[in-house]
Formats: C-alpha cells, structure tokens, sequence
C-alpha cells in the first residue's frame, strides 16, 4: 500500500515559476465591467442567465456545480482569441467547454469567469484521405466525425463511450474500449491549434507522422484539462474501416479467469480491438437496462477487426484460450445489429448503474494498473466493496489494466458519502501502490489532486507546476484543476 498523499514538500519554486493563487470569485465590480466587455465584442452570444451558467459549471457526477460568470458560445477561433484577450485584462478565468461529459469536475468554473463553449465549433475542416488523418474544430463529437468520414472508408478509433467532443478527449487524454488496439488520444493527435495566455494562436506540430524537431508541444497538451491554452483546432489519425468485424461475449466463473485470458490472448499476439470486463453486478445492470439476457457472471465483451478470415481465425483462438481457463462458451458474430445491441450496452454501463439504486447519485472512478496486476487490483477492490456495504458495479478496458467503479450513493446519507470518499482514496492509492496510476483515463480535474505526490513525487509535480507557470503565469487557464491552487 502506498503512503497517504501529503502536501508537496522541497524548496518552493522561484517567484518567476510560481503560479498565481487565486482566492474565491470574481468581485461584482469585475463581473460587471468583464461582461460589458464580452458584450460589446460577442452581443448575444454572451449568455449570463443563471440556467446556462449553471449547465456549464457541473459535472456528470456528485461533484458541486460551480458556475461560471458568464458563457460564450465560440464561432471561430478568432473569437477565442478576444475571449482570451477580454479576460486576460480583468484577470478572469478561463474554461473551455465541450459536451460537459467529463466525470472529475473538469468544468466546473470554481472561481467564476468565463466558459466557452465549443458546440458551435464543430467542422470538420479538412479530411486528407491518402494521409490518413483530418482536421477538426475541437466541438466535433466522435460520432459526428465517423459519420462525416464514413464514405472515405476512415474512421477516428477513440471510443471513449460517451459521445464526447474531439477537444475535451484531446483535453483529457482520452481513450476507451478501442485503446488495446488504436492506442489513446496521445497516440492519435498529430497536431493541436491552441490559443496561449497572450492571446497568440500556434499549431504545436505539423501533419507528419513523426518529428524530431524540438520539444513535443503536442504531448504537453494532451491530457492539459485546458489548464495550459484553448485548443481551437485537432489534427487526428485516421484508421481503414475494416473489411470485416465479429464481436461477442465470454462467461467466465471469476474476475481472475477472465482477466488471465484477456492477458494470454495478447500475449498469444492475437490483435483484439476491444477486450472489456464486466463483473457480476455489472452485467446485472446491463441485463435491466439493456435488455440483454447474458448469463450473471463476470464476462468479456470482445471485438476483433480483420478480412473475414482473419477475424474468424482469431474469434476461434481466443474461444480454445477462455476454454483453457474455464470460460466459455465464447458467443460471436459478424452481424452488425448483434455486435452494436451489445457494444451498445457497454456504452451505457453508466447508465445502467444509476438504474440499479434509483434516486441515487454515481461517484464514478478509474484507476489503471500493470494488466499483470489487475486481477489482484479488482480482487481487492471488490472486498473493500462487501467489507464496507457499497453497491459498486465494475467495468474494465482488460487490455491495458484500466477499469472503473461506480459506487452508486444517497446523497441525504453523510456515512455513505463518507464511505464513498474514503473508498475512492483506497483504491487510487491501492492502484499506485501496484505501480499503477490514480487515474487511466478520467483525469485529474479536482477529486484527483491529492494523490499526485504519491504517484509523482514532490520534484515532477514541482516541474508540473512550472510548465504551466511558464505557458499560464495569471492562472487564467481552468485554475484549481490537476494543482490545488
């Protein structure tokens, strides 16, 4: 078990790497003059009704809303631009704002100033087909992009389940059910358009597929929680649709049979696209929201892509790996209704918790390890679950050690919340302790800050907080997220 997190120590940075601190709200005064300001350049895409602030200050989970002060709904990037020129002179916040999917509270405005939201910014600006990638204003969901590239034969992999926007999976570095294969977000963003603290807009990288000149700006900003510049532009990786898909799932009697599959299936070289565990209670819920009829035991949903020899050959590989664990029988198909029923369903998992404890609220949270490791991390989590009463389905991206919990909470109830809370920090520091992460894939936003000293260390969170003092110095950049300040 790793040690309890505690505040940073080492010598503080010098003025020059400090990061400005920032205490409570916007004063009325500055609030008046700001929106005069933003008025006088946007008119009515200036919205200061309490409703919308409200939309753009909240959070999928139990996490406090925290309105802005106002919200614009960018255009074009020349209107981010003065956004953040407006802002920077009377010092307010700034946070950007895609589908609001997010579940650690990257959103919330938790000292008031101004949101931007990005739903207006949604074309595809250039699709290059013999390169294999595209560009993307930042408010395109995932869904539409796929739609808009179905006839070229492309399609974005990232399939973070909610139809997020291009620029908050970029934000948040992404992944999902497809990263076994495709990778994450990092590994499919060749280029971002950001707009800088002064007010600058910069490409990070060309389109090339690799570079050795200089610094890797791009990296920097993936996975940034828009705490570091605005994103206005995306340039991604594309993939071929494949020839052929088969998808299905595969009973097995515990977490730890699957999860051995799962690892010799890749270590078999079998080139699975999606490998998902779900545990018992998991597809319980499933089976009531979805209207499935799957067997009540832990599973793995599967998806193979390929010729249709291919994915046959591999369908019937991994069926003789999960035999030899005690799992099976392994049901498959090529049929695309079947496989979007099913994949449909993990896609709503979310969901499908909520409606296991009507009326209560979700505190979702993942953690990653070594897939060597994930059966004694989820081993030990769901024990936690039982010894301490929390009704808490599991669902896990097998493939690359991430999973995630949802204990299902009433909010009326101060012991469950205290449970909950306290359940979350023994599992991210359960998960560090594997020589994993506190988070795969949510990100930090602000119920994640207190564990990255352990899994970091003072000295790289020291250098974390002079880069964004070197791009960000007047924190105007989504202040209080990834660094309590």
């Amino acid at each position: 078990m790793a040690p309890t997190p505690t505040a940073p120590k080492g010598p503080a940075p010098p003025m020059s790497a400090e990061i400005r601190r920032r205490e409570g709200k916007l004063s009325a005064q500055t609030v008046t003059a700001l929106v005069g300001d933003l008025n006088a350049r946007f008119g009515n895409r200036i919205v200061t009704s309490q409703a919308v602030r409200e939309q753009h200050g909240h959070t999928t989970t139990w996490i406090a809303n925290a309105p802005p002060d106002a919200v614009l709904f960018a255009e074009s990037r020349e209107d981010v631009i003065d956004a953040v020129k407006i802002c920077a002179q009377h010092d307010a916040p700034i946070v950007p704002f895609g589908v609001g999917s997010s579940l650690e509270g990257h959103v919330n405005a938790l000292n008031g100033g101004l949101s931007i939201d990005f739903s207006r910014m949604n074309r595809v600006l250039e699709v290059h087909s013999e390169d294999l990638d595209c560009v993307v204003e930042p408010g395109v969901s995932r869904k539409a992009l796929n739609a808009h590239l179905r006839d070229s034969g492309l399609f974005f992999p990232i399939d973070p389940g909610a139809d997020a926007s291009i620029g908050g999976m970029a934000a948040t570095r992404a992944s999902g059910t497809n990263a076994v294969r495709y990778g994450t977000m990092k590994d499919n963003v060749l280029s971002l358009g950001i707009v800088t603290a002064e007010g600058k807009f910069l490409r990070t990288a060309s389109r090339a597929k690799k570079s050795s000149a200089g610094y890797d700006l791009t990296r920097i900003f993936v996975g940034s929680e828009g705490t570091l510049g605005v994103i206005v532009e995306v340039t991604l990786k594309l993939a071929g649709i494949p020839e052929s898909i088969s998808g299905g799932h595969c009973p097995f009697p515990d977490v730890r049979s699957a999860c051995v599959t799962a690892i010799e299936t890749i270590q078999s070289g079998i080139p699975v696209a999606r490998i998902e565990l779900l545990d018992r209670l998991q597809v319980q819920a499933c089976n009531a929201y979805s209207k499935l009829s799957l067997p009540e035991t832990p599973m793995l949903f599967l998806e193979f892509h390929g010729s249709e020899e291919s994915v046959a050959e591999q369908s019937r590989r991994f069926a003789e790996i999960a035999e030899g664990n005690g799992g099976g029988p392994f049901a498959w198909t090529t049929h695309p209704e079947e496989r979007t029923r099913l994949w449909q369903a993990r896609h709503d998992a979310y969901w499908a918790c909520i409606g296991l404890r009507p009326g209560a609220r979700a505190f979702a949270t993942d953690v990653c390890v070594p897939i060597s490791r994930l059966a004694d991390c989820v081993e030990a989590t769901q024990a936690d679950l039982a010894e301490n009463g929390l009704i808490a389905p599991i669902v896990g991206h097998v493939g690359d050690g991430n999973f995630h919990v949802t204990p299902m909470i009433d909010m009326d109830s101060r012991d469950e919340i205290e449970k909950a809370e306290a359940f979350g920090k023994r599992l991210a520091l359960r998960a560090i302790g594997m020589g994993g992460t506190c988070t795969g894939e949510h990100g930090v936003g602000q119920k994640k800050i207190p564990y990255l000293d352990v899994e970091h260390g003072p000295d790289a969170l020291d250098l974390m907080r002079r880069v964004k003092a070197s791009f960000d110095p007047q924190n105007l950049f989504n202040p209080g997220k990834i660094f309590a300040i």
